[in-house]
């Protein structure tokens, strides 16, 4: 059986630091009291998922938050833009000896444990997995291989960045496929009806 990892990036949930985009309309408690509950969600799903775990924080290790310290292991991110944080990541988990990584982070509230099993799935028989979001980026990348073409020359944050991905995989010739396309959470727009409790503002 092949060794497989889950990259799991997370902010680590601060007043005023958590989905700003989305406070600028319900505020920061609400913002931030929504981030708590997709991370919650988040942590549900991967929970059960039988192979190795990572959370990596992008401002410090929170051994006392509710990610369990039996079954995931915890890091920070290191400094850089998106795609050199997610760079970095990848080849840690390579060089460690997996043979199979996908990285996820905790904006997609729709996100299930059954779907993390099909990317994972997917990479039995391609080189990348990509699980697309409705605003043109991704809410999870899976690799079989060592590749940085993915986390170079990329406008993060923009609706181009799923279409560019996926041309990367093919000047490589690398065969990818991609799973169910789920909504992230980044504006009031993104939000459903779970959310109707949290916003307080």
């Amino acid at each position: 059986m092949k060794k497989k990892l889950l990259i799991i990036f997370v902010k680590n949930p601060k007043l005023g630091r958590a989905k700003t985009r989305l406070a600028a309309t319900v505020g920061e408690e609400s913002a931030l009291a929504i981030y708590k509950r997709l991370l919650e969600k988040t942590r549900d799903a991967t929970e059960p998922l039988p192979f190795d775990k990572v959370v990596c924080y992008d401002q410090f290790v929170d051994r006392e938050d509710l990610w369990p310290n039996k079954g995931f292991e915890k890091n920070v991110q290191v400094e850089g833009h998106l795609g050199e944080k997610m760079e970095d990541a990848f080849n840690r988990a390579f060089e460690e000896g997996y043979q199979q990584v996908c990285i996820i982070g905790s904006d997609c509230y729709d996100l299930t444990t059954e779907i993390i099993m099909t990317a994972f799935h997917t990479l039995d028989k391609t080189d990348a997995v990509i699980g697309p979001s409705e605003d043109g980026g991704y809410y999870l990348l899976g690799l079989s291989q060592p590749c940085k073409e993915p986390f170079h020359n990329k406008e993060w944050s923009t609706e181009s960045v799923c279409s560019e991905t996926e041309k990367d995989f093919e000047r490589l010739g690398m065969s990818h496929e991609k799973i169910v396309t789920l909504n992230d959470i980044d504006t009031e727009a993104d939000l459903g009806e779970w959310a109707d409790d949290l916003i307080l503002s």
